[in-house]
């Protein structure tokens, strides 16, 4: 059984854990090791976790199947101040892929998204990332193009992309 529940400041640690084993996966063959390297420390550091969860800009929410940690998402309601949820960070374990797992999260979401009067569910994807089809399989549609400068001379090269929920 799948069960998402609101994260605490002591999830951090199960965080960083999910990201270290699924980033360099994800994005082993897509980014260098230096800029994999950057990114997890600017994004999923203690310091840059702890802000991120003191500010409440993005709500984490750990993901279990029966009561092991699996994942974690990350999203914004009201993003841009617009009836739009905003999925910041999703990672599952690579062993969980492929069981329809993902999608039941997504429409975890789309639901807190709706009791938040979103009508929109967005996201960003690295242009390279194989979820992309993934996205498109369950609905989400290309929006925009864009290249994020976040410092030392790297880009994240994404994907805008919606669903209408």
């Amino acid at each position: 059984m799948i069960t998402i529940s609101e994260a605490t400041i002591n999830d951090i640690k199960l965080i960083q854990n999910i990201v270290h084993i699924t980033w360099p996966i994800t994005y082993g063959e897509i980014l260098s090791k230096e800029q994999l390297d950057y990114m997890l420390d600017l994004f999923y550091s203690d310091e840059a976790l702890t802000d991120q969860y003191n500010k409440k800009e993005q709500l984490f929410y750990m993901i279990y199947e029966d009561k092991t940690n699996i994942g974690f998402i990350g999203i914004e309601h009201n993003y841009k101040e617009e009836n739009t949820t905003k999925i910041h960070k999703i990672y599952l374990l690579p062993e969980t892929q492929g069981k329809g797992i993902g999608k039941k999260v997504i429409n975890a979401i789309a639901k807190m998204a709706l009791e938040n009067n979103s009508k929109v569910l967005s996201l960003n994807v690295n242009r390279f990332n194989s979820a992309l089809s993934f996205y498109k399989k369950i609905g989400f549609e290309v929006v925009d193009e864009v290249n994020i400068e976040i410092g030392n001379g790297y880009l994240m090269e994404d994907y805008v992309m919606e669903k209408k929920i």
